[in-house]
């Protein structure tokens, strides 16, 4: 079993790609904790659509949040502090395979749990203390080890940094990393990434602490569905920042593609496919 940590700010075509692929693709038994965040485009349709999937128990979680509940800091890191202290209080918290924290502009590709298992079955048995993340490779690792681990059929390499749109985590990760420091990402829309590679440092004594599989896991369709992140910073102090995050054409252009056409579409993409 693992635990999903999604987040999500508009972009809800995409979103349901997202989702349909994790259940198209998972082998793991698996619950979604999904966080819309701030969503101001589409607000309705994303209700109703979370809506029908907790009613069909395929979501374990939805929670929408505000400015003010995310405490004006970039959401998607208070958010994450949010599933990692309620992970903690779940008594069964040590019994789950790992966890996953997950951007909804990822499409998992076939058995990238099973893989993940299977890397994570690693690590534990050879004692690799370091790892506390696994993902895929490049995804920005960098300082790579110089060999590469083999893990059965796999190959694999072990550095720091990486981009957490794809992190699988030991269940006891925000006990053993921490939290996120909030005060410090108060008026941001970044630096989620940033301030966990400081931690992951630290509590490695600086070490490289991140796993990247040479697999592709899942593949980043912000170049098609539209980056939040960048919009909003770019445009920080301007009225009306809301407005450039709303990416009408892509949402059009993506909800038109059944599944099946999106996915083909995709990893047919030789951009795309090499992206992250």
């Amino acid at each position: 079993m693992i635990k999903i940590f999604l987040t999500v700010r508009n972009r809800l075509a995409i979103t349901k790609k997202c989702i349909h692929a994790l259940k198209a693709h998972s082998r793991l038994p698996h619950q979604i904790y999904v966080y819309d965040n701030q969503t101001s485009y589409l607000i309705k349709e994303h209700f109703e659509y979370f809506c029908n999937l907790y009613i069909k128990n395929r979501i374990s979680q939805v929670t929408f949040t505000t400015n003010e509940s995310t405490f004006n800091a970039f959401s998607k890191a208070s958010t994450c502090n949010f599933f990692g202290r309620q992970h903690n209080e779940d008594p069964q918290k040590d019994s789950y395979d790992f966890l996953v924290m997950l951007d909804n502009d990822i499409v998992v590709t076939p058995d990238w749990d099973l893989k993940l298992k299977k890397a994570w079955n690693h690590v534990k048995k050879n004692k690799l203390k370091n790892v506390k993340v696994i993902g895929q490779c490049p995804g920005g690792i960098r300082g790579i080890s110089k060999e590469p681990i083999t893990i059965d059929d796999m190959k694999a390499i072990v550095g720091k940094q990486g981009g957490s749109g794809l992190w699988s985590i030991r269940t006891n990760f925000f006990k053993d990393v921490g939290f996120l420091p909030l005060k410090q990402l108060v008026g941001h829309d970044k630096k989620h990434d940033q301030i966990y590679w400081g931690l992951l440092n630290t509590s490695t004594g600086g070490n490289p602490y991140i796993m990247g599989l040479k697999e592709k896991l899942g593949i980043h369709c912000g170049q098609e569905a539209g980056s939040v992140c960048n919009r909003l910073t770019s445009n920080r102090g301007k009225a009306n920042r809301t407005e450039v995050i709303k990416f009408e054409k892509a949402e059009e252009k993506i909800s038109k593609m059944t599944f099946e056409e999106f996915y083909k579409y995709i990893v047919n993409n030789n951009y795309l496919v090499k992206d992250w």
